[in-house]
C-alpha cells in the first residue's frame, strides 16, 4: 500500500512538472520557438526551465482534485491504459480551465479562447501521459489464475481406501 501511494505521488509531481513545461511552450510565442535555433542561448532555455518550475506548485494544486478523482477511478478499477490517462490529463486540465475562469473578475480579460483551451488540453495530455509512464502504467491487473485446463483436479480415491498417508483404523 505504502509502495502504491509513494506510486502515485512520484506520477502526480512527474505529471504536474510535464505540464508546466508544456505550458511554458505556449507561453511563449511561436516565434520564439522558430528563431531559438539561431540564437540559442542558455540564458533563454534557463529562464523557459525556471518559469517551468516556477509554475508547476500552481498546476499541481489546480490539478490535485480532478487528478486525486480519475487516480482513485483507476487505481480501484485497475486501469493501466494510456488512452485513459491522456484522456483524464485533459479533462483535468478542462476542470482548471474552468476554474480559472471562474475566479475571474467580471471587467477582466476572459481566458476562455482557444489559444488557452489548446495549451490546457495540450497540457492536461501531456501530464496524463507523463502519469502514466511513471506511475500508470504499473497498475497491476489481478486477476485469479485461471484454472490450467492441463491441471485437472486429482481423482478421489477408490471408495474404500484411505488417503495416503493416513493411519487406518486410527481416530
Amino acid at each position: 500500500m505504502v509502495v502504491r501511494i509513494i506510486r502515485v505521488l512520484i506520477g502526480f509531481a512527474a505529471a504536474s512538472l510535464a505540464a508546466a513545461f508544456t505550458l511554458v511552450l505556449f507561453v511563449f510565442a511561436p516565434g520564439e520557438w522558430a528563431s531559438l535555433s539561431s540564437d540559442l542561448s542558455g540564458e533563454r532555455l534557463s529562464e523557459a526551465g525556471v518559469f517551468a518550475l516556477m509554475v508547476t506548485p500552481h498546476v499541481a494544486v489546480s490539478a490535485a482534485l480532478p487528478a486525486l478523482a480519475g487516480v482513485i477511478f483507476a487505481e480501484v478499477r485497475k486501469v493501466a491504459s494510456r488512452l485513459f490517462y491522456a484522456l483524464a490529463g485533459m479533462a483535468t486540465a478542462a476542470a482548471g480551465l474552468v476554474v480559472f475562469h471562474l475566479g475571474e473578475a467580471p471587467d477582466q480579460a476572459t481566458i476562455l479562447h482557444n489559444y488557452a483551451l489548446a495549451a490546457f488540453l495540450t497540457a492536461g495530455l501531456v501530464g496524463g501521459l507523463a502519469y502514466w509512464a511513471f506511475s500508470g502504467r504499473f497498475v497491476a491487473r489481478r486477476a485469479r489464475p485461471a484454472a490450467d485446463p492441463r491441471q485437472q483436479a486429482s481423482p478421489a480415491p477408490p471408495a474404500g481406501t484411505s488417503p495416503p498417508g493416513a493411519v487406518a483404523g486410527g481416530t
